[in-house]
C-alpha cells in the first residue's frame, strides 16, 4: 500500500459493543499460533497537530473502554512538548479505514512543569520510549532512557525513569531503580540511548515489566553481525504497589541480521517493545538496523519467562551466563512481508475482528526524518 497523504475525517464506527473490545486483563492467557498481515496505513511526514509535529511514535496502547489509542512520542520537547497523543483507529476485516489524531497531552515533570527542550537542557529533558495505560487505576506508566553523555564538560548523567502519570499528564510517582540501572560515567550500567524501551502489565495489573533495549556494560558487548554475535539484555519485573523491583530475567537478542555499509559503521539489534499475553509470556519486538540499509529488520518473538531464573543479583551475564533465560520462539519475521518496514517501536492488541480473533497493531518511529515514515501495521492474531 502506498503512502496516504490525507486522513479520513469521517470515522466509521465498526465495532458495536464494548464487551467485544475487552483485551489484556480480561483473560488469563492469549493463544497465538501465528500473525496474519492485514494492512498498512502511513501518516504523511511532518503532519502537524495543535502546534506539534506528529512523529517519533515509540509506544502504542489501546483503551478498550473508550475505544481509543494512546501514542507516546519520543520527541524531547524539540518539536512540541514531551507528549502523548490520543487517536481513533477504525478498520475492517480487510483494511484500516481511517486513523485520526484526536488529542495531545503534555507530560509534566515532578515540579508540574513541561520538560525542557533537549537542545537547551539535555540533563533535565525526557526521552520517553514506552507507555502503557493501567485501566485498573486510570493511570499511565511511561519509561524514559535518560542520558549518558561523557564526552561533554561536565558529563551529562541522567538516570532512566519509570513514571506514573494521570490522564492529564501530571506526574504522580516513580519506581525505584535497581543499582545496575543507574547511569555512570565509567563503563558500568546502561549504555546511552539503549535503556528502557518496553513496558507491560500482567493480566491483573499487579506486576510491571520493563525491557532494556541493549546489553548493559557488565553483561558484555552489544549484538553484532555473524552467527555468534548475540547479546544478553534484561527484562525487569516490578511490584506495582511498592514500585520496587522483584526480579530480573535474561533474554538473548539475535545477531544483527544485515551487515553495515560501510563496514564498521553503526548497527544495532535490541528490544524495542514488549506486550504481555498471559502466563508469564510476552510478545517481544527485536528491532535491528544497519547503516546502508533503509528498512529496519523486525522480528517478533513469543517469549516465556515462566521458568526463567531471577538474575537480579548477577553482576555480569557475560561472566556468568544464565542457566535458565527467557525462552523465545520466532512468531513473525517481517522481512517475509516483502514491503518496506520502518523503525517499529510499539505494539498493542486492539479490538476483535468479526470472526472473534484479536487484532494486533504495530507503530513505527519515523525519527522526524523525511526518509522515514510513521507506519501502522495491522495483523490478525491466529489462535
Amino acid at each position: 500500500m502506498g503512502l496516504r497523504t490525507t486522513l479520513v475525517v469521517l470515522l466509521l464506527i465498526f465495532f458495536g459493543c464494548t464487551s467485544s473490545r475487552k483485551i489484556g486483563g480480561t483473560q488469563k492467557s492469549i493463544s497465538i499460533s501465528q500473525l496474519k498481515f492485514v494492512d498498512e496505513y502511513d501518516f504523511p511526514n511532518g503532519m502537524e497537530f495543535r502546534g506539534t509535529i506528529v512523529g517519533g511514535l515509540s509506544g502504542i496502547d489501546y483503551d478498550a473502554d473508550r475505544n481509543i489509542y494512546y501514542l507516546v512520542s519520543d520527541d524531547p520537547s524539540s518539536k512540541g512538548p514531551t507528549r502523548f497523543y490520543t487517536a481513533q483507529i477504525n478498520f475492517s476485516e480487510l483494511r484500516i479505514d481511517s486513523i485520526r489524531i484526536a488529542g495531545v497531552t503534555a507530560l509534566l515533570n515532578v515540579q508540574g512543569e513541561q520538560y525542557p527542550d533537549i537542545t537547551k537542557d539535555r540533563a533535565h529533558s525526557a526521552d520517553v520510549e514506552a507507555m502503557r495505560y493501567d485501566k485498573s487505576r486510570d493511570e499511565f506508566i511511561w519509561a524514559s532512557e535518560g542520558q549518558r553523555v561523557v564526552n561533554s564538560q561536565p558529563a551529562i548523567l541522567q538516570d532512566p525513569s519509570i513514571v506514573i502519570m494521570d490522564r492529564s499528564g501530571r506526574f504522580k510517582d516513580s519506581f525505584e531503580l535497581p543499582t545496575n540501572m543507574h547511569v555512570r560515567a565509567q563503563e558500568k550500567g546502561p549504555r546511552h540511548n539503549s535503556v528502557f524501551e518496553g513496558v507491560a502489565f500482567d493480566e491483573n495489573y499487579d506486576d510491571v515489566y520493563v525491557s532494556v533495549e541493549d546489553a548493559i556494560y557488565e553483561d558484555g558487548p552489544r549484538a553484532g553481525s555473524g552467527p555468534d554475535s548475540t547479546a544478553w539484555v534484561r527484562i525487569l519485573k516490578f511490584d506495582r504497589k511498592t514500585k520496587k523491583q522483584t526480579a530480573q530475567y535474561a533474554y538473548k537478542v539475535d545477531p544483527v541480521p544485515y551487515a553495515e555499509n560501510p563496514p564498521g559503521s553503526f548497527k544495532i539489534n535490541g528490544i524495542s517493545d514488549i506486550l504481555y499475553v498471559g502466563k508469564y509470556k510476552f510478545l517481544v519486538i527485536e528491532r535491528a538496523f544497519s547503516t546502508g540499509r533503509a528498512p529496519s529488520a523486525i522480528r517478533v518473538y513469543l517469549a516465556s519467562a515462566a521458568n526463567a531464573e531471577d538474575i537480579s543479583s548477577v553482576n555480569s551475564l557475560f561472566q556468568n551466563p544464565p542457566q535458565n533465560p527467557v525462552v523465545k520462539t520466532l512468531l513473525m519475521n517481517m522481512d517475509s512481508l516483502n514491503r518496506h518496514i520502518d523503525n517499529i517501536e510499539g505494539v498493542t492488541f486492539g479490538p476483535r475482528f468479526p470472526n472473534g480473533h484479536r487484532s494486533l497493531i504495530f507503530v513505527s518511529d519515523d525519527n522526524f526524518s523525511k526518509n522515514q515514515k510513521t507506519q501502522f501495521l495491522l495483523f490478525e492474531v491466529i489462535p
